[in-house]
C-alpha cells in the first residue's frame, strides 16, 4: 500500500492562518464582550461574522476565497478542531452536574424542569410545523425540522447560567441553588432529546429506528454505570502521581472515547461527552485543582475556536430577506414565551411566589453555548439551512443577554433568608 500523501505546504500555511486568525479574534472581541457586561462568547461567535460570508466575503472577496476556501476537505480540517474542542468543552460541562443537588431539591426542581421542557418544546414544535417550508433544507421531513426547533428552544446553558449567577452573587440564594439544579435536568433531557432526534435526522421517523434509538440511550446509561468503578480505580491511580498531567489526558480520553461510543451507537458524540462528564464527577476522586489545566485550555483555547468557526457559518446577509427576519423575530419570541411560561408555571406548581417564579424563568431562558452547540448539529445533519442556522444562533445571543438584567430586577423583590446568608463566606455575610 503507498503511504498517504502528507498535507501541501500551501494547504498547511492557510489552515495555521486561518487558527491563528480565528482564535487571535475570537480571544479579543470575546475579552471586548466580557468588559461590555455580554457573554464572551458573543464576541467569539462575532470573529467568525467578521471573517465570514457576512463581512469578509463582501468587503474582500478575493481574499476571502484565498483565506477561506469553500472546498469541504479544507474547510473540514476547521471543522475537525473546532469539534475536538466542543466534545470537551461538553466533557467539562458534564464534570458540573451535581447530582446530589438534583436529589436534594427534590419536587421544585422536577416541576420546574418538567414543564421548562414540556412548554418550550411543544411551543417549538408548533413554531416548526408553522414555519415557511423554504427555510427547509430539501429531504428534510417537516417533522423532523420541527422536532429540532424544540429541541432548541428547549434547553438552556449550563455555562452561561452559572456564570451569570456568579457574577450578580446569586449562587448561595436559594433561587440561585433551584436554577443551577432544573438547568441540569434540563440538559440531560435535551441531550437525550437531541439523540433521537439527529437519530431519525439521518435514518427517517421509523418505529424500529426510533426503537432502536431509545435502546442506544439505555445502552449508554447502563454501561456508564458499570464502568463507574472501573473508572474510579483508574482516576485514583492518576490522583497518587505528584504530576496532574495523567489525570488531564485520562480525563480527555476518556470523554473522546464515550463520544465515540455513542456515535457508533447511534446517538449524538455530544451525548456520550456530557454523560462521561457526570460519571467523572459522580466518581468524587477528581479535584478542581487537577482539572484546572484541562479547563482552561479548553475555555481559552478549544472553546473559543469552536464558537468562531460556528460564527464563519452566520450569514447576517440573510436577515436582508423580510421572510428570513419576521421567521427570526417569530422563534425568538416564541423561545422566550416558551421557556418563560414552562419555569414560571413550574415553580409556581412547585410553590414559589410570583417573584421567585419571574427570576427563576429569566435564569432557565439563556441558551447560549449550547443552542449554540445544538445549531452545528442541525447544520451538519442538513436539518438546518444557513438561514435557519443564523436564527437559532441570534436566538442563543439574544437570551443570553437577557438573563442578567432580567434577574437582577426580579431578585430585588426577593428577600435573603437565613438560610441563603449562611452559605455565604463568613466575610459576605454583611447585611445586603
Amino acid at each position: 500500500m503507498a503511504p498517504v500523501e502528507p498535507i501541501a505546504p500551501g494547504v498547511l500555511l492557510v489552515f495555521l492562518l486561518q487558527l491563528g486568525l480565528l482564535l487571535a479574534l475570537a480571544l479579543g472581541l470575546g475579552r471586548l464582550a466580557a468588559r461590555l457586561g455580554m457573554p464572551p462568547i458573543v464576541g467569539e461567535l462575532c470573529a467568525g461574522v467578521l471573517l465570514g460570508p457576512s463581512v469578509l466575503a463582501n468587503a474582500a472577496p478575493g481574499f476571502s476565497d484565498w483565506l477561506l476556501p469553500r472546498d469541504p476537505g479544507r474547510f473540514h480540517l476547521l471543522d475537525a478542531v473546532g469539534h475536538v474542542g466542543v466534545l470537551l468543552l461538553v466533557g467539562v460541562t458534564g464534570m458540573h452536574v451535581d447530582l446530589r443537588l438534583v436529589r436534594r431539591q427534590g419536587v421544585t426542581a422536577a416541576w420546574i424542569s418538567m414543564m421548562g421542557v414540556t412548554v418550550s418544546l411543544g411551543l417549538g414544535i408548533s413554531t416548526g410545523l408553522a414555519l415557511p417550508g423554504s427555510l427547509i433544507p430539501e429531504g428534510t421531513e417537516r417533522s423532523t425540522f420541527a422536532l429540532f426547533i424544540g429541541v432548541a428552544m428547549a434547553v438552556s446553558a449550563i455555562p452561561v447560567i452559572a456564570k451569570t449567577l456568579m457574577e450578580l452573587r446569586l449562587v448561595h440564594r436559594t433561587i440561585g441553588q433551584l436554577i443551577l439544579c432544573a438547568v441540569m435536568v434540563d440538559d440531560i433531557v435535551g441531550w437525550l432529546l437531541l439523540s433521537v432526534v439527529a437519530a431519525l435526522a439521518t435514518s427517517g421517523v421509523r418505529g424500529s429506528d426510533l426503537g432502536f434509538t431509545l435502546g442506544g440511550v439505555v445502552v449508554c446509561v447502563l454501561a456508564a454505570i458499570l464502568v463507574r468503578p472501573l473508572l474510579r480505580v483508574l482516576l485514583r491511580a492518576t490522583e497518587r502521581q505528584e504530576d496532574g498531567g495523567p489525570t488531564v489526558a485520562l480525563v480527555a480520553v476518556l470523554v473522546l472515547l464515550a463520544s465515540a461510543g455513542t456515535q457508533a451507537l447511534g446517538l449524538e458524540a455530544v451525548f456520550g461527552a456530557f454523560v462521561c462528564g457526570i460519571v467523572i464527577n459522580g466518581c468524587g476522586v477528581v479535584t478542581t485543582e487537577r482539572l484546572a489545566p484541562l479547563r482552561t485550555t479548553v475555555l481559552a483555547v478549544l472553546a473559543p475556536l469552536f464558537f468562531a468557526t460556528a460564527g464563519l457559518r452566520m450569514d447576517l446577509t440573510a436577515l436582508a430577506d423580510p421572510v428570513v427576519l419576521l421567521t427570526g423575530l417569530w422563534v425568538l419570541a416564541a423561545a422566550v414565551l416558551g421557556k418563560f411560561a414552562g419555569a414560571y408555571l413550574g415553580s409556581r406548581l412547585g410553590r414559589l411566589g410570583h417573584w421567585e417564579a419571574l427570576a427563576v424563568g429569566a435564569g432557565m431562558n439563556a441558551r447560549g453555548v449550547i443552542e449554540v452547540i445544538i445549531a452545528m448539529v442541525g447544520l451538519r445533519l442538513g436539518v438546518l439551512g444557513p438561514e435557519m442556522f443564523t436564527v437559532i444562533v441570534l436566538v442563543a445571543i439574544v437570551t443570553s443577554l437577557m438573563a442578567p438584567p432580567l434577574l437582577r430586577y426580579s431578585m430585588k423583590h426577593v428577600e435573603h433568608t437565613a438560610e441563603e446568608l449562611l452559605r455565604l463566606p463568613e466575610a459576605e455575610r454583611a447585611p445586603t
